[in-house]
């Protein structure tokens, strides 16, 4: 039975709780938000789950009302949680504490931190250890009901997958040459952009710096209008979809080297050649796990949403003071969702 693999990038999001906002303590007196079944939301939950992303809010003067939509958003987060913490009770699918330590163990590794480390982490943050490891044990327990109860309904047909695998790769390279790339690059001309004189000029002082022995990657997060955030990796590229000045710039070049200054219609550029590798085709057989994984998470993804909604709907919930008109700060469906406008 396919199993959903426990998310760790999204566990270090837990870090970013903080303290109760001062501002949010003189509005809203603790108390009970939500009522679920025989479980409750408190309302100091609720504000210490919203406290940073309310307060970046608050500063750049976001309205009440989008506010109000946050917190709701938040209760709606916590009342699944608890219709997930007594199904886990119901079930008996608790974790225990040798599961946890080896999760949060593959959480620092995945992470390039040691235990020590990400403890400090932790702590620096505002959350304790023993909450940061209580919020893991609710994260796989919840993983736990939904392999259980949503998972083993979900099935792929090998038919969906080799479907996929036509869609993703019917017009795939056979053959030839791919390349990875970063790509430093200042256009000019424009409004409010230097003349071509002054960006090539500012583009080969950054060839300069990397001649001398900075990476190309930092020169480029600081420099380049391409993917800065990247160091101006582009990643990988087939040649002969190249345009030709790529090619003609690349060609002599060997991993880890980078162009002289290209002069183009539109700005100046550099290109720093990452690695050059052989194409081959990728054949069914070696896709074929990955996509059915694939087709699965998404069908769970959808089945899950289903199921925790009729459960919503078999569960007494009652939202109270505040919070009992939630309804009305619901967040509006896109417009590619049903019931959007």
């Amino acid at each position: 039975m396919r199993t959903l693999r426990h998310p760790l990038a999204t566990c270090l999001a837990t870090l970013a709780l903080a303290s109760l906002p001062a501002q949010a303590e003189e509005q809203l007196v603790d108390g009970i938000a939500a009522q679920v079944g025989s479980r409750i939301v408190l309302v100091s939950e609720v504000m210490r789950m919203t406290g940073p992303q309310e307060a970046a809010m608050r500063q750049a003067g976001a309205p009440e009302a989008e506010i109000a939509r946050m917190r709701a958003a938040a209760l709606e987060e916590l009342i699944e949680a608890r219709l997930i913490e007594e199904l886990v009770r119901q079930a008996e699918l608790y974790v225990s504490d040798d599961e946890i330590d080896q999760t949060i163990a593959s959480i620092a590794e995945e992470n390039g931190l040691t235990l020590e480390q990400l403890r400090a982490n932790v702590v620096f943050h505002g959350m304790s250890f023993e909450e940061y490891r209580t919020q893991i044990k609710r994260d796989m327990e919840r993983r736990n009901v939904v392999n259980a109860v949503v998972g083993a309904k979900v099935s792929v047909e090998e038919s969906e997958t080799r479907q996929l695998y036509e869609q993703r790769f019917a017009n795939q390279p056979t053959g030839g040459v791919a390349v990875r790339v970063r790509q430093l690059l200042l256009t000019y001309g424009e409004q409010s952009k230097p003349d071509r004189a002054t960006a090539c000029a500012r583009v080969e002082a950054g060839l300069q710096r990397i001649r001398a022995g900075e990476e190309f990657g930092e020169v480029a997060r600081e420099m380049s209008e391409v993917a800065p955030k990247d160091g101006g990796d582009i990643g990988w590229l087939h040649l002969d979809n190249a345009a030709p000045w790529m090619r003609d710039a690349l060609a002599p070049l060997e991993p880890g080297d980078t162009s002289d200054l290209l002069v183009l219609p539109f700005g100046c550029t550099l290109l720093n050649l990452v690695d050059r590798r052989e194409v081959a085709p990728v054949a069914y057989e070696q896709a074929r796990e990955r996509l059915s994984q694939e087709l699965w998470e998404m069908k769970l993804a959808e089945a899950y949403h289903e199921w925790i909604e009729n459960l919503r709907d078999k569960t007494y919930i009652e939202r109270r003071g505040y919070f009992a008109s939630a309804g009305g700060f619901a967040i509006p469906a896109a417009p590619d969702e049903p019931g959007a406008p």
